[in-house]
């Protein structure tokens, strides 16, 4: 049985959770709450010593931390990791832009929009987190007016790790209207089988 230590409101978590629910696969859920401090305990930072979730962890006891390194390890010799050494690349390029470019503007608008007062000093950064999230959402639309999918021709783990942050980012404040391939984009992976939703 695969332990899952995670949030479930947290896009990066959710990730997983989608991944494991379309590959029908079972699962253990342990809610750690971030937001409140779950992954600063020392129980949890012997697990996780980064102090952050989502975390996998085997029965036979080893761990592994960050989403997307979970992503590929989870979908290796199914569909959603492709075979073929170019498309496992590319595969690897659309991650790598989740991480950088796109999940540190837009997840934290909407973490900074969700969870933090109205008058915290953190929504001083709002106004640049949607400039360079923009920038993101840009890059993904110019993709998509070509594409079905991020890579090749069918529905990937690229896809999955875009889709967590990308289609709840109006909660950070981001107007997805504007983006019309991405929101028929979103359609897609939406209507894919076994689809389960973000836990908010």
């Amino acid at each position: 049985m695969l332990t899952i230590y995670g949030m479930r409101s947290s896009g990066n978590c959710y990730k997983l959770q989608l991944l494991l629910d379309q590959l029908g696969r079972a699962y253990r859920w342990v809610d750690v709450d971030s937001a409140h401090g779950d992954t600063r305990t020392a129980e949890y930072l012997a697990k996780n010593p980064n102090g952050q979730v989502p975390l996998l962890e085997l029965d036979d006891g080893r761990r592994l931390a960050e989403s997307n390194a979970i992503l590929c390890y989870l979908a290796a010799g199914t569909a959603l990791l492709p075979g073929d050494a170019w498309l496992r690349a590319l595969t690897l390029q659309w991650l790598f832009f989740e991480q950088y470019s796109h999940e540190p503007y837009i997840a934290v608008a909407r973490f900074i929009s969700l969870y933090l007062p109205s008058d915290h000093p953190r929504r001083s950064e709002l106004p640049q987190l949607h400039q360079r999230g923009a920038q993101a959402l840009a890059v993904m639309e110019k993709h998509l007016h070509e594409h079905e999918w991020f890579v090749g021709d069918c529905y990937s783990i690229a896809d999955i790790a875009l889709y967590a942050y990308t289609h709840c980012a109006s909660d950070g404040g981001f107007d997805l209207a504007i983006y019309p391939a991405i929101t028929a984009w979103l359609a897609r992976v939406k209507a894919q089988p076994g689809h389960s939703p973000l836990q908010r």
